[in-house]
């Protein structure tokens, strides 16, 4: 899927095509953390180097922008907001009609270097294990389909869903997505 070249929305979606989304987006309640604003450095799959710049919006409002290092013309842009539950960070992005139309949540961890260099990990809902819960009826949700491959939809209220990512017991739901480094100034 396309979104995930961004932080979710962050990297958010280009990884497997495969996709959890939501009715709604997290509701907006929280501020991110300073430090997850600024320039983020990765490689993609074959190797090349990629920048994903994340800035403030608006009032708890944030944009992330993803390209491959020196073709800032061809990139990916979302916007999305933040929340904590529990002990984690999440996100949460408006996806384009194409991708579904609904919103994509995920995690994500600011890890503190020895050398003060940060490091960003992004957390995506593993959509098997997300399928094995709606099967079992632990989540209420459909399968979706888009050009970029097949997903689910989750329609059980947020507070559940919260309720459940939550609980350190059911950490296997999150799977490491990106990890980006801050960029040097």
């Amino acid at each position: 899927m396309k979104a995930r070249s961004v932080l979710l929305a962050l990297s958010f979606v280009l990884l497997s095509g495969c996709l959890v989304t939501f009715n709604d987006p997290i509701p907006t309640r929280d501020t991110a953390p300073p430090r997850l604003l600024g320039t983020w450095t990765s490689k993609n799959a074959w190797g090349e180097p990629l920048e994903l710049e994340i800035t403030r919006a608006g009032a708890d409002q944030y944009k992330a922008v993803s390209y491959r290092k020196g073709d800032r013309k061809n990139r990916d842009e979302y916007a999305f907001t933040v929340s904590r539950h529990g002990s984690r960070w999440y996100v949460s992005a408006a996806l384009p009609e194409k991708y579904g139309g609904h919103y994509v949540i995920a995690g994500f961890d600011l890890i503190d270097n020895d050398n003060a260099a940060d490091e960003l990990v992004i957390y995506d809902l593993d959509l098997e294990r997300v399928q094995q819960l709606v099967d079992q009826k632990v989540f209420e949700g459909r399968p979706t389909e888009t050009e970029k491959g097949d997903g689910v939809l989750i329609t059980t209220p947020l507070d559940n869903v919260f309720a459940y990512l939550d609980d350190s017991a059911n950490s296997d739901i999150f799977l490491s997505a990106a990890k980006y480094q801050r960029m040097a100034k």
